[in-house]
C-alpha cells in the first residue's frame, strides 16, 4: 500500500516494528497517529532508549477508553503456580508510554469489588482487586468508576471498591463518593510542575439499577444542574479543567445528539477537555468554541482499552496523548494533542489477551486472532478503513 503525502503528521510510538507492518506503520504514521492540535509539532518525535521523553516544562497526559473486564480475562490472568491473579501480562506492550506520562486516564468500566461479590462477566461485572493494583503498576494515576455498570453488585459492591481506592492515596479516584460531605468537598486537583488538572465525572445511566434513595450522591450521574454547580465551582481552582463522560450509543460511531448537546454544555461552562467513553468504539475528536473565546478539546470515545468481545471495531480503541503547557502569558493550555490507534489481541482458544499499538501489530498477528472463531474478518486494512471511516484525512480537525 503507497503511504499518501502527509498533509499534518505525527510519528507514532514505534517499539520496532516486523517487516511485515512497517509498510502499513508508513502509511498509519501518515494518516492515523494524531495529527496536530494548535499548529505544534508531535512530542511522540522526543523518543529516548529509556521511553518517551517529554519537555520538563510540560505536562504529558494519557488517557484511555474502557477497561473491560470479561470473564475470559479474568480467568487468563490466574496464576496455578503463584495463586493470584495477574493482569500485567495484558498492557506489557503499551506499559511503557503510559508510564512515560505525567498524567494517566483510565476508564475502569466495570467493578474491582473482589472475591466477597463473586467475579463475573457480562451482563453484572466484577473482577479482583488485582486488577487495580495492575492499573497502579501499568502507571495510571487517575481512575474513573462513574460507568453504567458500577452498581452491578450492589452499593457494598461500591462501597468496597471506595475503600480499596482510599488506601492508595496516589490515585485521583473519579465518580463515586461514600458520603454526601465527601463529594461536597472533594476537589479533585492533580498539581504537576505548578500546573493544576481539575477532574469531574459522569455516567448517563446504572442500567437501570437505581442507587439507594438514601445515598443518591454514591455515583455521579449525568444532570445538567448538578454538573453546572460542580463545574463552577472547580473552574477558577484550576489551570485546566478535565470532565470525563461515560455517554453516548453503543458501538455507533457519530456522537449522538445527547452528546453534542452536552459537548456545547460543557463548552459553555468554559471545560477545557472532555474525555469520553462508553460506545465501546472509536468516535471523533472535535475542537469546540467555549464561553471564554478559546476552544474545547473534545474525545467523543476512545473505544475499548481492552476486552473479550468479538466484533472488529470493538478490538480497536485509542489512547489520547496531549501536552500541556503555560503560554508566554503563563496561562497553561493544551499544547498538542494527538490519538495513537490501539488493538486488542487475543488468540483462537481464547487467550494470551494483550493490547498494542496499531502501528506494532501485524497482519500475521491479525490471522491468528481469536475473532475468527466467529467467523469474522480481521487485518490491517480493515483498520485502516474503520479509521478512516470514522474520522476521515484529519483526527482533529
Amino acid at each position: 500500500m503507497k503511504a499518501p503525502k502527509p498533509i499534518k503528521t505525527a510519528k507514532a510510538p514505534d517499539s520496532g516494528l516486523n517487516p511485515v507492518s512497517r509498510t502499513f506503520a508508513a502509511f498509519m504514521a501518515c494518516m492515523l497517529s494524531l495529527v496536530i492540535f494548535a499548529g505544534c509539532a508531535s512530542i511522540l518525535t522526543q523518543e529516548t532508549s529509556d521511553g518517551y521523553a517529554g519537555d520538563k516544562n510540560s505536562i504529558i497526559m494519557i488517557a484511555v477508553g474502557d477497561n473491560l473486564i470479561h470473564e475470559p480475562l479474568i480467568n487468563n490472568a490466574w496464576e496455578k503456580e503463584t495463586h493470584n491473579y495477574n493482569f500485567e501480562p495484558y498492557y506489557s506492550k503499551v506499559k511503557d508510554l503510559i508510564q512515560s506520562a505525567d498524567i494517566a486516564f483510565v476508564n475502569q468500566e466495570t467493578l474491582i469489588a473482589g472475591e466477597e461479590f463473586k467475579y463475573s462477566g457480562y451482563p453484572l461485572f466484577n473482577g479482583p482487586k488485582e486488577i487495580g493494583d495492575t492499573l497502579i503498576s501499568v502507571g495510571f494515576n487517575v481512575v474513573n468508576h462513574a460507568t453504567n455498570h458500577v452498581m452491578d453488585k450492589g452499593e457494598k459492591a461500591v462501597q468496597t471498591v471506595i475503600d480499596y481506592w482510599a488506601a492508595k492515596p496516589d490515585v485521583t479516584v473519579l465518580g463515586i463518593y461514600e458520603s454526601k460531605e465527601v463529594r461536597a468537598a472533594t476537589q479533585h486537583i492533580v498539581e504537576c510542575k505548578n500546573i493544576k488538572i481539575g477532574f469531574l465525572s459522569y455516567t448517563y445511566g446504572l442500567n437501570g439499577i437505581p442507587l439507594p434513595k438514601t445515598k443518591p450522591y454514591l455515583v455521579s450521574l449525568i444532570d445538567t444542574a448538578v454538573m453546572a454547580e460542580e463545574i463552577d465551582a472547580l473552574r477558577p481552582l484550576c489551570d485546566i479543567l478535565v470532565v470525563s463522560m461515560h455517554w453516548g450509543n453503543e458501538y455507533e460511531y457519530q456522537p449522538s445528539k445527547q452528546q453534542e448537546e452536552l459537548a456545547s454544555f460543557l463548552a459553555e461552562h468554559n471545560v477545557d477537555l472532555v474525555i469520553g467513553h462508553h460506545p465501546h468504539v472509536l468516535q471523533p475528536v472535535r475542537r469546540i468554541s467555549k464561553a471564554d473565546g478559546t476552544e474545547m478539546l473534545c474525545y467523543f470515545s476512545l473505544g475499548n482499552f481492552i476486552s473479550a468481545q468479538d466484533k472488529a471495531p470493538r478490538l480497536l480503541g485509542g489512547m489520547m496523548r496531549i501536552t500541556i503547557k503555560r503560554d508566554t502569558n503563563k496561562k497553561a493550555k493544551i499544547d498538542t494533542a494527538e490519538l495513537i490507534p490501539l488493538v486488542t489481541h487475543y488468540e483462537k482458544d481464547g487467550k494470551d489477551f494483550k493490547v498494542y499499538f496499531l502501528n506494532d501489530y501485524s497482519d500475521t498477528l491479525a490471522l491468528s486472532h481469536g475473532i475468527y472463531r466467529n467467523s469474522n474478518k480481521l487485518s490491517l486494512e480493515h483498520f485502516s478503513n474503520l479509521i478512516k471511516t470514522i474520522f476521515g484525512d484529519t483526527i482533529v480537525p
